[in-house]
């Protein structure tokens, strides 16, 4: 081997993945590259490519759409100046055990954290011009071409996509919206969010409310239509719930009412022959109320709740209550609960005779 031998084959660079060959300063160095051969290697017409600060592409080619976003993180992961004089573990690059020591705290966030969670309405990872990267707040790091660097104070728990660290769906939602200024992009990721069966309306409503995006005009619409999607995922689970666990056919939404007598309200589902019922919740989250009083009398919706199940039961009407993510996560513990009440009900005293209208 001469001195004329390119560098990039004298160097101890892994083969085992050379589609992912990215790398930080930081980890050169820890190979036994310095920062002028780096620099010799990144010149014009050269083996390597620099694509963001203290990022490196180890191949001339443009970088693919995994490659921008282990720079992304890479760039975004790299410890504080004050901090970089500390010996520290740094994994080889690629997405595999002890990457998360040159990522740190940094997650992907945004349109490039739902294109890794497969949404349709982002198409594919490669065609992003932008990938969002989150951070804590206290980091001192500026946007780079296309990285854009999100600070939080309160940084969610990340979620591994393969290895990549992603915010969750609901935060990278957010993110996602508060980029997005069309109502009908915004429309399109909320409803594929639920109907897919990736989040629950309040967990997307709360996030939103949380980044004061829930007044932005774009949104407004959109909420509306996220909720009405989520009310539509949690009754298509509840039919199959009934369905496939073998349970009796009830008579579905109905409006029950005491003969000659006033309503009683509206169900999901009802078994005349058993007296039991059950109710979805899918309300409209309501944010910006202290949590202890959104079960109160002061939420007008959840009294109404209470109210029309109280008035029920003491007619003899069992209500089973069900959340759209119980039904999601727990199918076949609701499943049970259901089960019970039927089987309880030639224990109980006679229901009062109601009568059932359609809804």
């Amino acid at each position: 081997m001469t001195q004329n031998t390119p560098l990039s084959s004298r160097l101890p660079l892994p083969s085992e993945d050379v589609t992912l060959r990215v790398r930080s300063a930081a980890q050169l160095r820890a190979r036994g590259v310095s920062a002028a051969q780096t620099s010799a290697q990144c010149l014009p017409g050269g083996p390597w490519q620099q694509i963001l600060p203290g990022v490196y592409l180890l191949h001339p080619g443009p970088p693919t759409g995994r490659e921008r976003l282990q720079g992304a993180l890479l760039y975004a992961g790299r410890p504080p100046v004050s901090a970089r004089r500390a010996p520290a573990r740094l994994a080889e690059p690629g997405y595999g055990p002890g990457q998360e020591d040159a990522y740190g705290e940094a997650m992907v966030t945004g349109v490039a954290a739902l294109a890794l969670y497969g949404f349709a309405a982002v198409g594919p990872l490669g065609a992003l011009h932008r990938i969002d990267v989150l951070v804590p707040r206290t980091r001192r790091l500026r946007s780079a071409r296309f990285v854009e660097v999100l600070r939080t104070a309160v940084m969610p728990r990340a979620v591994r996509v393969g290895e990549v660290p992603v915010a969750p769906v609901e935060r990278a939602l957010a993110d996602a919206v508060a980029a997005t200024a069309e109502a009908a992009d915004v429309r399109r990721l909320l409803t594929e969010a639920v109907r897919e069966g990736h989040c629950e309306p309040a967990a997307v409503v709360r996030e939103l409310s949380e980044a004061e995006l829930l007044g932005r005009p774009a949104v407004v619409g959109a909420v509306d239509a996220l909720l009405a999607e989520g009310r539509a995922a949690a009754e298509a689970r509840l039919y199959a719930m009934v369905r496939e666990h073998g349970l009796p056919d009830p008579v579905w939404n109905v409006e029950l009412r005491l003969p000659g007598g006033p309503r009683l309200g509206a169900v999901d589902a009802y078994w005349p022959d058993h007296a039991v019922a059950v109710e979805l919740d899918a309300r409209a989250p309501r944010y910006g109320v202290p949590a202890r009083r959104r079960q109160a009398e002061e939420d007008p919706q959840w009294a109404a709740y209470a109210a029309k199940r109280e008035q029920l039961e003491r007619l003899g009407v069992t209500v089973v209550h069900l959340t759209p993510r119980k039904l999601r996560e727990a199918a076949d513990q609701q499943a049970t609960v259901v089960r019970t009440a039927l089987m309880a009900a030639a224990d109980r005293e006679p229901a009062a005779y109601v009568m059932v209208l359609p809804r």
